[in-house]
């Protein structure tokens, strides 16, 4: 594994993990996948805020805007016409993934 911050990266065991991570390095697996952030690390308040609307956007589902609301209209449409079941599905993402499931009778 290895310990990276900044433009600095180490080699280093399980043994040395946590005196790293205190340091503020990332720990970084043999894969390349981050095992744990190092500690002291911050993020701007308004950085904060902008992803916290966003994400209370998506999460309610009234941040689509008019294009958004016109990809919606024409996938209704298609699936009106192949006879897919919506269900609750009213996001792009959430009707395209119910395209997706679709399995049309005697179909593979």
């Amino acid at each position: 594994m290895k310990a990276a911050k900044g433009n600095k990266e180490y080699a280093i065991d399980e043994s040395q993990q946590k005196a790293y991570l205190d340091s503020g390095f990332d720990i970084i697996g043999d894969g390349g996948n981050i095992i744990a952030y190092g500690r002291g690390k911050t993020v701007a308040y308004g950085d904060y805020m902008a992803l916290k609307e966003e994400l209370e956007e998506l999460k309610t589902g009234s941040g689509e805007n008019a294009d958004d609301q016109d990809v919606i209209d024409i996938l209704k449409v298609f699936v009106h016409e192949k006879g897919i079941d919506l269900g609750k599905a009213a996001t792009v993402p959430g009707i395209v993934k119910k395209i997706k499931e679709f399995k049309p009778e005697g179909g593979a």
